[in-house]
């Protein structure tokens, strides 16, 4: 049987879908509530049950009879008091993960982890699995901090004798809820937010996700780190993209660093008042005028039969999904 933590979240919930059509049997790990099914979803392959990966007794449980396992679990945020919850989940819990593999003789595991976790480069230098984790922690997202030491529990088990392989996705788009993680990109568009900024990054299907994870998963490859992205694009090309699909207008006024200074403050003290998540913080306003560029020649190389679907026709699906 197929172990998957987070399987409530965005990756989770379309690889649990993945392997549920493959036939293939899943525990299927959720800290809170049962998420919507997605549709051509096996449900008689799937065994859910609630974990939280910080309470070692019950993950153990939840490890009975099971042969490989995919850790998605993680919280991904840039709100500044999510900091401890996310430094627990994402490393205390991977840390939980890995042991019991070993303690297990699980026989593969499959690391779900980030671009974040991936050192940076100069402007105009391709971002490669090799790049060094040469930054400070003042220009480093937290969430960055927290997935780069999650991936040094990944590291300390393959040590130990674990099988396992890292994947390091670039900005996930997929279907989802419109009120999390990178899908809220789909929303903000949809209500025509006219600011964009000069940043850009790499971008990748979600499906594309889930389908690499699991060849990997299946291959004999291990020991081993994966840059996963379809290609690199500015956020201005993304959201006009997106804006297109769901015939919306889309942004035309760009924002300055000035101009997003201001706006994470305002967005903070909202979010103090209103006791919600901040929808804009100084991480993600930081963030939003870096130019990064990576290189993902490693696992096309690797998985030569492998082809991403291309990002335009990820952007017309997801669209018509949520705003059909």
């Amino acid at each position: 049987m197929i172990l998957v933590t987070g399987a409530s979240g965005l990756v989770g919930l379309h690889l649990i879908q993945y392997l549920s059509t493959q036939g293939q049997k899943v525990r299927a790990l959720y800290k809170s509530n049962l998420p919507d099914f997605l549709p051509n979803t096996n449900h008689a392959t799937i065994e859910w049950a609630p974990c939280n990966v910080l309470d070692i007794s019950e993950l153990e449980k939840n490890f009975i009879g099971i042969t490989h396992v995919y850790h998605c679990a993680a919280i991904v945020s840039y709100d500044a008091r999510m900091i401890d919850a996310m430094m627990e989940i994402n490393i205390e819990g991977t840390a939980n993960v890995v042991n019991l593999c070993l303690e297990k003789n699980i026989e593969k595991l499959v690391f779900m982890s980030s671009i974040s976790a991936i050192g940076k480069e100069n402007a105009g230098t391709l971002i490669s699995e090799k790049t060094s984790w040469n930054t400070t922690e003042y220009d480093l997202t937290q969430y960055a901090i927290s997935k780069q030491r999650a991936e040094m529990e990944v590291w300390r088990g393959i040590a130990e004798g674990l099988r396992a392989v890292i994947v390091n996705p670039a900005v996930i788009l997929g279907e989802g809820d419109v009120s999390k993680s990178s899908t809220n990109l789909f929303h903000i568009v949809h209500n025509e937010f006219p600011y964009y900024t000069k940043g850009g990054t790499a971008w990748v299907d979600v499906k594309d996700v889930v389908r690499i994870m699991v060849a990997l998963m299946q291959s004999s490859i291990e020991e081993e780190r994966f840059i996963v992205s379809a290609g690199n694009y500015s956020y201005k090309e993304i959201f006009d993209t997106m804006a297109l699909s769901m015939n919306k207008k889309g942004p035309t006024k760009l924002a300055g660093k000035w101009m997003t200074e201001i706006v994470w403050r305002i967005s903070y003290l909202k979010s103090i008042l209103s006791g919600k998540t901040a929808t804009i913080t100084r991480e993600t306003a930081r963030n939003a005028h870096e130019i990064s560029q990576y290189d993902n020649s490693k696992l096309l190389q690797a998985l030569p039969n492998f082809t991403y679907e291309a990002i335009d026709n990820t952007i017309g699906r997801v669209c018509h999904h949520l705003y059909p």
